[in-house]
């Protein structure tokens, strides 16, 4: 790969990584401990991650189990995921924190298919955008290179760029088969 074009695959790959980031926070009707990792609890007046005050477990399904160190945490992780935007109201026996999530209905299902998408196609048209830099980058390079060199390097950006576009196409899609299997 050409030195031109290492920095733009790097941010392809930071899309993409990003794309996995989106994908693993929607729920598809399982429990998915990932869908904690944002959440910061108040930790004796410091925002600090669930998985720093609490051991995270997923004993069912439709379960996600938060046991805390300490048990006066319990109240504050309750605090926190009650003011997330998850949707899901924890219970607890004292000891530990229960999220239990409810069966996805065909509706729901059908919006979350639809986010998955619309995240997609914006994770594509990033993608594209960084190839239109990239190709922009190659240009003014070019004043110091052959036609040729300059044809190679371009063909090079649409390759890397054919192929992200795939792997996002891919993604998606099992993505979208995973909330739709019921």
């Amino acid at each position: 790969m050409n030195e031109i074009l290492k920095p733009f695959e790097s941010k392809m790959n930071k899309t993409m990584d990003n794309l996995h980031e989106e994908y693993a926070n929607i729920r598809a009707g399982r429990a998915n401990p990932h869908l904690l990792d944002k959440l910061k609890v108040d930790y004796y007046g410091m925002p600090t991650g669930l998985q720093q005050v609490a051991n995270i477990s997923v004993p069912e399904a439709r379960v996600i189990m938060i046991q805390p160190w300490e048990s006066k945490m319990i109240r504050e992780i309750e605090k926190a995921i009650l003011a997330s935007e998850i949707g899901i109201t924890p219970s607890n026996d004292g000891k530990v924190i229960r999220l239990t999530f409810p069966e996805l209905t065909e509706d729901r299902r059908k919006e979350l298919a639809k986010d998955v998408k619309k995240k997609g196609e914006e994770a594509k048209v990033a993608i594209r955008n960084i190839r239109r830099d990239a190709n922009d980058a190659i240009k003014k390079a070019g004043k110091e290179m052959s036609e040729d060199e300059v044809k190679k390097m371009e063909t090079d950006a649409q390759k890397m760029t054919d192929k992200f576009i795939e792997e996002i196409d891919k993604v998606s899609a099992d993505k979208t088969k995973e909330i739709m299997t019921v």
